[in-house]
This record gives structure tokens, C-alpha cells and sequence, in this order.
């Protein structure tokens, strides 16, 4: 079977999140082995069209009318004066299966044209949104009592859910970042659901990048992702004051990202460095700098930080919800654990020197199994079958 004509629409491509980073490492497996690919995507220049080999590219402006949704990441309610440039490229490349990666502006036009021009459409689920919008509303609900608080962020989550799931309902096949995602896809969709997980680039994030000197004795413990409540980073502070409660000495943090929460955490950390939003070397040698990871997420899907800082030789505690816990072995590579035992568990590691080397050393082990075109050889397999389900009629 020749290589599909995808048409790929992604939520995000220049940002600083899961999706972003994915959809540029799709970018680059197309490239790399020669594919014929379409990405469609938002940028800064107002319409701009670039082939290279097989490889086209059309990078749309978003408008003054952007809501914005996190700090570099938006939704353009005038997005829809695109529409034409789209439906033409869409004309010329003629692809075989469109890709979209959510209910954005591109996902929503992804899943019209896919309909108007009988193209099977293919959806990945990057980001739990019905989770999202449940603790997005905490504001509300604090004002109540905690039992009908809770009541009513189940009942948004639940709605959300089911709002997103029609929508993903529109797709021939869907893709997922960890099985328990596709199963509740499956379930909710009766779509057929493929793993599309994240790889990591192990020439990278290396711990060769480590630049700390060897008589540096103090434990670094780092976060990297976004500072917002649905990330549950209120969980540092309290795990900075378990720990000197413990009698843990010599302890800093060092927070890589920003967000709505930053102003909070740096009134409520005593001993933390933020360095804000982290690119390219910078990024890897914070990561190779970092002793321990701690990601109390309870949302991500995945969790590319996460595997980033194995790689790094960097072991990882991480909550029992979400994607990260597929990602960790536990008490191997770092620790799946509750809130109430996060302080505990990274006590009791940076306590044992012996065994946190051997978790490093487990941790990038682990990290060169995972490459990027492992990742997206699968997501063609299921391409594949979201073909062979439109030439049987469904």
C-alpha cells in the first residue's frame, strides 16, 4: 500500500505544549522519510505557503480577534476568513486522510472539509479538556460548600466530555497517548482508537548536558510545564514545606515554564529559581541539572516533560492520574504516587543517594527505547485502517 496523503491540521505548532511539540516532530518524521504531507497550521505571517520535497506547508495569521486561552495560546473567532486559502490547498494536495488534534479553529475546519470533499478524518486527543474546564471554574465552586462545589465540577466535566466526544465521534479513527485514553475513547465514540505517544530525542536531553559541579551536594528538585491550577503546581509549595518539616535541609527548586499560578508559587516557594520559559540547550541543561522531577499533574495526557527528564538521567515523581504514569516504572525510573505521599517519596530518594544514582542511570535507560519513529509508524498503521473502513462503506 502506497504512502496516504495526509493533511495534517494541528491546534498548535509554535507554542510551548504537548500538541506543539508532537505536530513539529510529525513535521520532521514526514520530512525525514519522504512523505507526501500537508500541515496547515497558525502562525504570525498572514498567509504563507512553503514546499520542500514532499513536504507543504501553509502557516495562517491569527487575528486581533484571538481569545487567549494560556499565555501563547489562542483561539481566532475571526479564524474563518481562512477558510478559502484552506479549501484550495486542501484542492491541489488532494490528501487521503485529514488529521485534526482537537475542537480549534483548524480542528473545526479540518472536520467540515474532511465532510464537504468526503475525505476520512482522522482525530488525535492531546489534551483532557473536560478536566480542564472542571477545575478551570474553581473560582466558582470555592464559593460553595464543598460538597455541591464538587457536584457541580463533575456535572461540567461530564458535559465537556460528552461535548467533546460528538466531536470526536466525526472521526474515522482516533489516536490517543496512553490506553486508558483510547479505551474511554472507544467507549464514548465507538471509533477505533491507535496510541499516538510522544518519543524524545535522547542526543538532546542527555545528562551530558549536566554543568553542576560534583561538590554541589545540594538536591535540585525541578518542574517544567506550565504554571496553572489544572497542573496542580500548589502541590510544590506544600511538598517545599513537608520536606523542612522532615528535617530535609539543602533543597531547591528550579520551575521552568510560566503561567497564571507563577505569581503565587513565587510568594509561596522560599527556595526556588524561575527561569521561565526554556528553549533548545537551555532547556537541556536545566533538565540534566535537575536531581528529581516533580510533576503533580493530574490532567496531561501524556507528559513529554516527563520522559525529557528521564532522559536527562533524571527520575521522576509523578501522580497516579493521567498519562505520566504510564510513562514512569515504579520505585525503577522514579515513583507513581499519591498527593499526601510526594513529600514522603522524595525524602526518602534524596535520602539514598545510592538508589537515586541507580534511578538515573535506570531513567535513560528506559528513555532510549523511545523514538519518535516508532511513535508515527503507528499512527500510519492506523491511518491505514481508517481507509480500509472507507472503502468498506462505514
Amino acid at each position: 500500500m502506497r504512502a496516504p496523503r495526509v493533511a495534517y491540521l494541528p491546534d498548535s505548532f509554535h507554542e510551548v505544549n504537548g500538541v506543539a511539540h508532537t505536530s513539529r516532530n510529525f513535521v520532521a518524521y514526514a520530512q525525514r522519510h519522504g512523505l507526501p504531507f500537508l500541515c496547515v497550521r497558525a502562525g504570525t505571517r498572514e498567509i504563507s505557503f512553503e514546499q520542500t520535497g514532499e513536504l507543504r506547508t501553509l502557516e495562517l495569521e491569527r487575528s486581533r480577534g484571538s481569545v487567549r486561552m494560556e499565555k501563547d495560546l489562542e483561539f481566532d473567532t475571526l479564524f474563518w476568513r481562512h477558510g478559502g486559502a484552506i479549501r484550495r490547498e486542501l484542492e491541489r494536495f488532494q490528501p487521503d486522510v485529514i488529521h485534526i488534534t482537537g475542537p480549534s479553529e483548524l480542528g473545526i475546519f479540518g472536520a467540515y472539509f474532511a465532510w464537504e470533499m468526503g475525505i476520512p478524518l482522522a482525530a488525535s486527543w492531546h489534551t483532557n479538556v473536560h478536566e480542564y474546564a472542571a477545575r478551570r471554574i474553581g473560582w466558582l465552586t470555592g464559593r460553595f460548600s464543598e460538597e455541591s462545589g464538587a457536584t457541580i465540577e463533575r456535572g461540567v466535566e461530564g458535559g465537556a466530555l460528552w461535548a467533546t466526544s460528538r466531536f470526536y465521534k466525526l472521526a474515522k479513527v482516533l489516536f490517543a497517548p496512553n490506553d486508558e485514553l483510547c479505551e474511554m475513547l472507544e467507549r464514548t465514540t465507538g471509533r477505533p482508537c491507535y496510541l499516538m505517544q510522544r518519543g524524545v530525542d535522547t542526543a538532546w536531553f542527555s545528562p551530558a548536558h549536566r554543568t553542576r559541579e560534583a561538590s554541589d551536594r545540594a538536591v535540585v528538585l525541578g518542574y517544567v510545564g506550565r504554571l496553572s491550577v489544572e497542573k496542580n503546581v500548589a502541590l510544590l509549595a506544600r511538598v517545599e514545606r513537608e520536606l523542612a518539616a522532615m528535617g530535609v535541609r539543602d533543597v531547591r527548586f528550579l520551575i521552568v515554564g510560566h503561567g497564571s499560578e507563577e505569581a503565587s508559587l513565587r510568594g509561596e516557594l522560599a527556595k526556588a529559581e524561575f527561569a521561565g520559559v526554556l528553549r533548545g540547550a537551555a532547556l537541556a541543561e536545566a533538565y540534566a541539572n535537575m536531581d528529581v522531577l516533580v510533576f503533580p499533574s493530574h490532567t496531561d495526557t501524556f507528559g513529554n516533560v516527563v520522559l525529557e527528564a528521564l532522559a536527562s538521567g533524571v527520575p521522576a515523581v509523578v501522580t497516579l492520574d493521567g498519562g505520566p504514569k504510564f510513562i514512569v516504572r515504579d520505585q525503577e525510573t522514579g515513583f507513581v504516587t499519591k498527593d499526601d505521599l510526594f513529600s514522603e517519596v522524595v525524602a526518602k530518594l534524596i535520602g539514598d543517594r545510592a538508589r537515586l544514582e541507580q534511578m538515573r542511570l535506570s531513567a535513560r535507560e528506559y528513555a532510549l527505547q523511545c523514538s519518535w519513529d516508532a511513535v508515527f509508524d503507528r499512527v500510519y498503521t492506523g491511518y491505514e485502517t481508517a481507509l480500509r473502513r472507507e472503502d468498506d462503506g462505514y
